[in-house]
C-alpha cells in the first residue's frame, strides 16, 4: 500500500521523531505482513458492521485468563445503560474495591460516533486526578499520532482506559478488578460502534485481548474485541522513551486507518 501524504500529515509525523519515515517513499520493513483478501471477523454484535479488513490477518484470542465477576454484569444491569446513565454508573461504581482509593473515575473523551476508538493502560496518577484520559506529553504525543490518520479527539476518535480506576501506587491491576471493570468497558464499546479498536500498551493489550503473548507478536495482525476489529500497538509514554520504535507505531496506525474505512459499497 502506497500511502500518499499531504503536507499536514508530514509535519504530524515529524512532530512524531519521523522525519524521513515516508510510506510513499520507501518501504517500511516493519510493516505489518497483510493479504491481499478480506477476512472475516467474528459475529458482529453492534448495528454497524466493521469495514471489510483489507489486506489483514485477523486473529481472534480465546478469553482464557478473565476471573469470574462476583457481580455479574446482568445483575448490575450494565447492559441496559444508555450513555449518560452509563457514565453515572461509572462516577459511583465500586465493584471492585479501586473506588474507595481514586480521587476521579477516568470515563474517556471524544467523540461519540468515532471512527477509531483508542483504549490505553490503567489510569496514571495524572489521569487520576484530572479524571480525563491520556495527559502530558503522553497526550500530545497520542494527539499527534491520531491527527496524522486523519481524527482527533474533537472528531472521530474517543479515548478511554483499559480500566475506569486507578489502582493504588499505581500497581498492577489484578484480574478481579478488570473482570470487574470490563462489563462497563464493553458497553461503551457497543454504545460507541467505532469501525477500528486501537489498544495501546502491554497490559491493555494483555487484558482487552486476554492473552499472555508478548505485544511485539501481536502488532500487524487484527484481532477482535465486542465484534469490532482490534490493533495492538505501544503506548505514547513508551514511545518517549524508545524512539527506534515509533517507526513500528506508525506501521500499526496505517493498518487502523485502513481498517477506519467505510465498506467498499
Amino acid at each position: 500500500m502506497t500511502l500518499q501524504l499531504d503536507a499536514r500529515q508530514r509535519a504530524m509525523l515529524v512532530e512524531m521523531g519521523l522525519p524521513d519515515f515516508f510510506p510513499d517513499r520507501h518501504q517500511d520493513e516493519s510493516a505489518p505482513a497483510v493479504v491481499t483478501q478480506a477476512a472475516a471477523v467474528e459475529p458482529i454484535e453492534i448495528e454497524r458492521a466493521p469495514p471489510a479488513l483489507v489486506r489483514a490477518e485477523v486473529v481472534v484470542q480465546p478469553v482464557s485468563r478473565r476471573a469470574p465477576s462476583p457481580v455479574p454484569a446482568q445483575d448490575r444491569g450494565v447492559e441496559s445503560l444508555e450513555w449518560d446513565a452509563l457514565a453515572e454508573a461509572v462516577a459511583v461504581c465500586r465493584a471492585c474495591g479501586l473506588g474507595a482509593s481514586r480521587r476521579n473515575a477516568v470515563f474517556g473523551v471524544g467523540d461519540l460516533q468515532p471512527d477509531v476508538m483508542v483504549i490505553g493502560e490503567p489510569p496514571d496518577d495524572n489521569e487520576d486526578r484530572s479524571g480525563e484520559s491520556f495527559g502530558g506529553p503522553a497526550g500530545q504525543l497520542l494527539d499527534n499520532m491520531l491527527r496524522s490518520i486523519g481524527v482527533s479527539r474533537d472528531n472521530k476518535a474517543f479515548i478511554a482506559n483499559v480500566l475506569k480506576c486507578r489502582p493504588p501506587g499505581g500497581r498492577r491491576p489484578m484480574a478481579e478488578e478488570f473482570a470487574q471493570c470490563e462489563p462497563l468497558l464493553r458497553r461503551q464499546v457497543l454504545l460507541l460502534k467505532p469501525r477500528v479498536i486501537l489498544v495501546m500498551g502491554r497490559f491493555a493489550v494483555e487484558t482487552v485481548l486476554q492473552t499472555d503473548e508478548p505485544l511485539g507478536r501481536l502488532r500487524g495482525r487484527v484481532h477482535a474485541y465486542g465484534g469490532v476489529p482490534v490493533v495492538a500497538t505501544y503506548h505514547p509514554t513508551y514511545l518517549l522513551g524508545n524512539l527506534a520504535d515509533k517507526a513500528k507505531a506508525w506501521a500499526d496506525l496505517c493498518l487502523a486507518r485502513e481498517l477506519m474505512k467505510p465498506p467498499a459499497a
